[in-house]
């Protein structure tokens, strides 16, 4: 669903790279990897299942063009454009071929036992193409003796919503384009352990033929500390634009066994330059294999109808990209051309590799468990949009059968979680939003004493939450600002002692927030602190306020003086909608976001594991861990089971 004026920012934004940079450092993820936290609490509870992470490669080709508007409205926009000589440079990225094509996306399922859909993950949107190769891989768990239906949908995204992350895509807004299935296990026994489907209507329905065809291609993850953080630039490349510049961006693909390729990443598109610079990118092993694998780098001119222009390509190895490095020289792109023999043409343009450095990549766990201290902080809302504690319809009411009440059901179910991560389970709790000797506090103390804030476990919160509801009044209005400030102070402490510990404020509240902007300069102040702040909603309250203070959809909060935060700290939970799939639902939930904040502050900051537990960490996690590898035997995967201690 292109669009001549839509906004061109989300197709020239890097893919399936991790920026490298002062306050920002993070790896390149697939949107579905296995959270560390998450494994090791489940692994502590004894659910061990025995399981081989599968990342898959999507590609598609000949799918149906669902764009809507006519050829004859698009000229004449387009005609209108290019009457104008200020606009030529515009006339490029708004040319009519641009609307005839999709901006596919796929979106994976897998189908329960209950036939119902679980999505695991989903692909970037790619503009304007019905042959799309997508950078971004999703992980799975293969079980072998499990029988693991997926599900392929395949949408055409409106360029409207182009900047948004995937994960906030409506799918309702989003046209159909077909949709695929298959087994698991026929992914991974299929020779090159690649699956070509043919798309069709939903739920199998055949009525329209010819909506193109899906590849999925699976590979093992590989388990590696190793990444790489590489900077290209280019000179002197030749110019693909008659207005303007060509606008260069680098795409990078993996050879693999069966002689295709799988694109790994790509660069960020560099606007009207023949000598770009790109920033720095991290590649794990996992996209490059091993530094003797070759790599194809291709230079294009970015067009927005997704027709982009080969600049030139050439074949390289890590290590070859090393030795440029090292030897300060440029590698020549090759112009593929049936006229010189297969050969190609020699171009003046070069690759030149600014940087090259290795580096080790340290897990949420190597932290942990060399003696990084997380420290929980609990904040429970007491402002009366809760309901008086006598109504039974209040969030606060205590049932004599002794049924928990949201509250209490919200502490026992995340407690259970966020001690199991604290290193000596004193909590300090606190309550804000009610009425405490004669008048409203925003901050106090939920135990009742003027001096000591701490409680011990998730029975201790109960017990004070219990005691308070005797003595507090509920009132308003609702400010999370103090509590957050409260807890700022105590991480920053931290700070000046040089203590190894990050800390998690549990705010547990109805939804309901009277001063928005407040809430956030206090977390644009916290955002460079060593702290998380998640937001557990209970009720059936609306909890939009609470979606922008998660900065989900990619933007970053901004305080009323200006600032933004130096990276995301808040993840919200809605109660309500992930205990209904029990236990591991909520944990992962809980979790979902806490180890990638951690290592986002650890990284940026270049604070590594302490220094006793290196050697520990070289050799394996601390704990024993039972890892399970495969290998094939025809076109069948054996598995074997060794123990790591």
């Amino acid at each position: 669903m292109g669009g001549c004026f839509s906004d061109l920012r989300g197709g020239k934004q890097a893919v399936g790279v991790g920026l490298m940079g002062t306050t920002m450092s993070s790896i390149p993820t697939s949107n579905a990897t296995v959270n560390d936290a998450v494994d090791h609490f489940l692994r502590a509870r004894g659910f061990q299942q025995l399981f081989t992470p599968l990342e898959l490669s999507l590609s598609a080709s000949r799918l149906r063009d669902r764009d809507i508007l006519s050829k004859a409205a698009i000229c004449m926009q387009y005609n209108q454009i290019s009457s104008h000589s200020g606009l030529k440079k515009q006339v490029k990225d708004s040319k009519p071929t641009a609307i005839y094509k999709s901006d596919p996306m796929v979106v994976v399922y897998s189908k329960k036992r209950d036939r119902t859909l679980e999505e695991l993950g989903r692909t970037e949107v790619i503009m304007n193409s019905l042959d799309p190769a997508w950078i971004k891989k999703i992980t799975v768990a293969y079980h072998f003796e499990i029988v693991q239906p997926l599900i392929f949908h395949v949408y055409d995204v409106d360029t409207k919503y182009y900047n948004l992350p995937v994960e906030m895509l409506k799918l309702k807004d989003a046209e159909f384009l077909g949709e695929g299935s298959c087994v698991l296990s026929e992914i991974v026994t299929k020779q090159g352990q690649s699956l070509t489907l043919d798309l069709h209507n939903r739920n199998g329905n055949r009525g329209l033929k010819n909506l193109g065809k899906l590849t999925v291609h699976a590979e093992e993850t590989v388990a590696s500390r190793n990444v790489l953080e590489v900077k290209f630039r280019c000179s002197r490349l030749e110019n693909k634009d008659l207005f303007s510049k060509s606008d260069p961006f680098l795409r990078i693909s993996r050879i693999v066994e069966n002689g295709g390729s799988v694109p790994i990443c790509k660069t960020e598109v560099v606007d009207n330059n023949l000598n770009p610079i790109w920033r720095p990118l991290c590649l794990t092993m996992q996209q490059f294999v091993s530094k003797d694998n070759p790599l194809i780098i291709e230079c294009f001119d970015f067009n927005s109808s997704g027709n982009h222009v080969l600049i030139g390509n050439l074949q390289k190895s890590v290590a070859d990209l090393e030795k440029l490095h090292e030897q300060k020289t440029g590698a020549n792109f090759i112009l593929p051309s049936s006229a010189h023999h297969g050969h190609g043409k020699v171009l003046k343009g070069q690759l030149f590799v600014d940087h090259f450095s290795q580096k080790q990549l340290y897990s949420f766990i190597d932290y942990v468990s060399s003696g990084f201290e997380l420290n929980f902080m609990v904040a429970v809302d007491f402002t009366a949009s809760n309901g008086h504690p006598r109504n039974p319809d209040s969030l606060h009411y205590i049932d004599p059968s002794g049924r928990f009440n949201a509250y209490q059901q919200a502490i026992m179910e995340v407690g259970e979680v966020i001690q199991f991560y604290d290193s000596d389970r004193h909590f300090p709790a606190w309550g804000f939003g009610g009425v405490t000797n004669g008048a409203v506090s925003h901050c106090f103390n939920l135990n009742g004493s003027a001096s000591g804030v701490e409680v011990e476990g998730v029975q201790g919160i109960m017990a004070a939450y219990a005691s308070a509801l005797n003595h507090v009044g509920l009132a308003g209005p609702s400010l999370f600002g103090p509590v957050i400030n409260n807890a700022a102070e105590i991480a920053g402490q931290s700070l000046s002692c040089n203590s190894h510990k990050y800390f998690v404020l549990l705010i547990i509240t109805d939804g309901v927030l009277t001063y928005l902007q407040e809430t956030i300069d206090a977390l644009v102040r916290a955002s460079d602190l060593p702290l998380s702040i998640l937001i557990v909603g209970v009720g059936e309250a609306d909890f939009k306020q609470m979606e922008i203070l998660d900065a989900d959809t990619g933007c970053r909060l901004e305080s009323s003086k200006g600032r933004v935060a130096t990276r995301d700290v808040v993840q919200f939970v809605p109660m309500r909608e992930v205990l209904a799939g029990g236990q591991s639902c909520v944990v992962q939930a809980l979790l979902e976001e806490l180890p990638g904040q951690f290592l986002t502050y650890m990284r940026s900051r270049d604070i590594k594991p302490s220094a006793c537990s290196q050697h520990n960490i070289a050799q394996g996690s601390q704990y024993t861990q039972p890892v399970v590898t495969t290998q094939m035997i025809g076109h069948t995967p054996q598995f074997t089971m060794s123990m790591l201690d």
